[in-house]
């Protein structure tokens, strides 16, 4: 495998996921990575459909940052575990953003957008009494918005997350279709220095495409981009490097000769 580096990770610090560091660390080095990026859920004001669910999008940063610490020195001679964290951005939050992206010494922050417009489109309320093309324009203004608004971030995380959930997923959806838009989010991007993610949890979600699919991420290249980073978007151990083989062959196909990991919110270009 090509790809050594999982930068999309998630744990028991984060309100969906049950596992812990350790195990996710430890399926890692199993599988080979040399470099894992814990990047737990930070969604401030997030949009909660029942009270039962209330605050899992909540981060107690400093006590995930001390056992990460913990498990950086047993693991020192085996892997390089990151300090991370995916910042749930909405405008309305730049200060709040603003303060907690430097409130530690996170090694990557990964931008992504779950609310577009005080609505989640994991839920299927967002795509009610409209066409999936209107809900999918929609939630692509909004992260536009968010780069311009809300820059406390590295790399913009699995920037179609919409079309895993509409009702026919990515049947009808294609770059052709939002290439304005697509072509604006990408300008801002790259004149700012910011990357995107390639994120395999689109094949778990039914796409057979990663997120963004790959005629996003060609675009994407062909406007000059070079910072990407690969990212499964893993929950569970099992998860971790999910696909990263497709993933290779995709970023080579599309014209990318490396991808990054970063470390001091700086990115190291690995040879893929």
């Amino acid at each position: 495998m090509a790809i050594k580096a999982d930068c999309h990770t998630h744990s028991s610090y984060s309100g969906d996921s049950k596992a812990s560091i350790e195990s996710m660390v430890e399926a890692a080095i199993s599988k080979g990575l040399t470099h894992i990026c814990i990047t737990e859920h930070y969604d401030p004001d997030y949009v909660y459909s029942s009270s039962d669910d209330e605050k899992i999008f909540e981060l107690n940063t400093d006590s995930f940052l001390y056992e990460l610490l913990q498990l950086r020195a047993k693991f020192k001679d085996k892997i390089n575990i990151g300090f991370g964290v995916e910042l749930g951005l909405q405008p309305h939050l730049k200060r709040e953003l603003a303060i907690y992206s430097r409130s530690h010494e996170f090694d990557f922050i990964i931008g992504s957008s779950h609310v577009c417009n005080r609505n989640d489109p994991y839920y299927p309320s967002f795509f009610e009494g409209r066409s999936e093309e209107e809900a999918h324009r929609e939630y692509f203004e909004a992260v536009y918005e968010c780069i311009k608004k809300t820059p406390y971030f590295d790399v913009y995380g699995h920037l179609d997350y919409v079309v895993r959930y509409g009702p026919t997923k990515n049947d009808s959806y294609t770059y052709q279709k939002h290439s304005d838009i697509f072509d604006r989010i990408f300008s801002e991007l790259i004149e700012n220095e910011k990357g995107i993610e390639l994120n395999t949890g689109g094949f778990r979600a039914g796409l057979g495409q990663p997120n963004p699919c790959m005629d996003i991420l060609n675009r994407y290249r062909e406007l000059g981009g070079e910072i990407i980073t690969v990212g499964s978007d893993a929950h569970k151990p099992c998860d971790i490097a999910s696909d990263f083989d497709k993933a290779c062959d995709i970023l080579k196909e599309c014209g990318f000769g490396y991808y990054c990991v970063y470390q001091n919110r700086l990115p190291e270009y690995l040879k893929l």
